[in-house]
């Protein structure tokens, strides 16, 4: 199986449960794994055949732009729902981190992992 990567993805959107986190954006770091649902682009070296990261990135922007979430859990499962049906990958695993949400700890998240490994 071939995976591409996704690290120290930085994006800016409406997180948490506090009347404050509802209306201030919160920076996010997001890392994904995200299989190819083949491996053709490696075989004929075509843009046309690869995962455009661009799209990725741009999709993901989109989406958590477009509403806010309580909890990062439904935000990882919404991005990896979306790679799973949108850019038809059989394995996903997306990782979601708030920055400096807690004194004293850099980062806290959640990494899940979706669809099928082989």
């Amino acid at each position: 199986m071939d995976i591409i990567f996704l690290r120290e993805l930085k994006v800016e959107t409406l997180i948490g449960v506090y009347e404050w986190e509802k209306r201030v954006p919160q920076t996010l770091q997001i890392d994904l794994e995200i299989a190819l649902p083949d491996n053709r682009a490696s075989e004929t070296d075509n843009i046309k055949d690869a995962l455009n990261y661009a799209d990725v990135v741009r999709d993901i922007q989109s989406a958590l732009a477009s509403r806010h979430f309580n909890l990062i859990e439904t935000l990882a499962e919404t991005i990896a729902q979306m790679l799973l049906d949108d850019f038809k990958s059989p394995w996903v695993k997306v990782s979601v981190a708030k920055l400096n949400a807690i004194r004293g700890s850099r980062m806290v998240g959640v990494c899940i992992e979706r669809g099928k490994t082989s």
